[in-house]
């Protein structure tokens, strides 16, 4: 029989020290490419998680935290409303056209417009404030992702930033699964090559397993869950 395992809640303790020995990743990562480490934002993915925790993560210092989920997020970000400094939000999930509108009653940042036609449906329902968004780009392939292909990137993109409502900033991507970071640097590198020759100025690529060859190859985002919080309940069979 199949079940929920819920893991064991991080300390105050843990998520401070899981946030300092993380900054220091980035910084020794940011160093490592000549860069500086305040050029690199860490989203703290808060996903599965409960509010209780990410107060606890605001407290160790984090400001940005991503959401993949709206139907969790309903219920989470409400309940984080108090927090000061406001933190920012961003959406990292697959964004469906009917929540639309919820996500831009909730977030700042859409991190994952994976089509035109997500594009042009978030640019009809925008208010008065322009939205800030990335394209998701699909680099290897994977039939298992969304995302733009690379060749579809440059008509996307121009079309996208001629939308109104859409501020558009860069680019994201999900590098593949590897036993080895050095195996998707060619990921990241190509994502970036793509956003220099576009002139934009944000790369959000980069997880707990690959974040810091993520920095080397310029992300200025990289995306962390289990890296602050621990492990997310898992599957499990009894």
């Amino acid at each position: 029989m199949t079940t929920d395992a819920s893991p064991v809640l991080a300390t105050s303790a843990d998520i401070a020290a899981n946030v300092a020995a993380v900054q220091q990743r980035i910084d020794r990562a940011a160093a490592a490419a000549g860069r500086d480490p305040a050029s690199v934002t860490l989203v703290s993915v808060s996903k599965t998680f409960p509010p209780a925790l990410v107060a606890l993560a605001h407290q160790a210092g984090l400001r940005h935290f991503g959401e993949n989920w709206m139907q969790e997020a309903e219920d989470k970000l409400p309940a984080l409303a108090q927090l000061t400094p406001k933190p920012q939000w961003h959406f990292i999930g697959h964004l469906q056209t009917n929540k639309i509108k919820a996500v831009l009653g909730l977030f700042d940042v859409i991190e994952s417009v994976d089509s035109l036609h997500l594009a042009e449906a978030i640019s009809r329902r925008v208010g008065d404030r322009p939205v800030p968004v990335l394209l998701e780009v699909n680099v290897a392939a994977e039939p298992s992702k969304f995302g733009f292909t690379l060749d579809q990137v440059p008509d996307a993109l121009a079309k996208a930033r001629a939308l109104p409502g859409l501020e558009v900033r860069g680019l994201m991507t999900v590098a593949p699964e590897a036993a080895d970071p050095e195996q998707v640097r060619p990921v990241f590198r190509t994502l970036r090559e793509l956003a220099q020759a576009h002139g934009l100025p944000e790369l959000s690529m980069g997880m707990t397993n690959d974040f810091e060859v993520a920095i080397q190859e310029g992300a200025t985002m990289v995306r962390l869950g289990r890296a602050i919080f621990g492990a997310r309940a898992r599957r499990t069979e009894a």
